[in-house]
């Protein structure tokens, strides 16, 4: 459903969250290798989480990404996936085709409960909310 990029951005935020809870910070070489990305890629996904205002960087020693805590409990996925794929989730067919209520394409009558649903979840789910299972080893983030 959505762009590797943005699949990448959503694990990235979410170690990252998870990491900054426990007060560190994370280089780009161990994120890119908790999420499994190459660090060219993984580098340029951490520009745009900080340009999006998702996470923070600081240079130096002990320097490094994160998030700051209360920030963490108000981050929505929802700004990660507009961020990276845009307004997917409003498109039929998951992007392939534009319509509105008044000229729908063959697909609006079947996504449009779904796309409800979804902006329901990405826009009321918070980085928090994501990272409780990480924090104690109930749920992974090898997709």
């Amino acid at each position: 459903m959505f762009s590797k990029t943005c699949e990448y951005a959503i694990r990235a935020s979410i170690y990252i969250a998870a990491q900054s809870q426990k007060g560190e910070r994370v280089s780009i070489q161990d994120v890119a290798s908790r999420i499994e990305s190459p660090e060219a890629f993984t580098s340029k996904i951490l520009q745009k989480l900080v340009k999006i205002g998702v996470i923070l960087s600081l240079k130096g020693p002990g320097g490094g990404f994160y998030i700051e805590n209360d920030a963490i409990g108000e981050i929505k996925i929802i700004k990660i996936v507009e961020g990276f794929d845009g307004d997917v989730l409003n498109k039929c067919s998951i992007g392939l085709m534009e319509c509105s209520d008044t000229q729908p394409c063959p697909f609006h009558a079947k996504y449009k409960p779904v796309k409800e649903k979804l902006l329901n979840i990405f826009g009321n789910t918070t980085l928090k909310e994501l990272t409780r299972g990480l924090l104690n080893d109930t749920t992974y983030l090898r997709i």
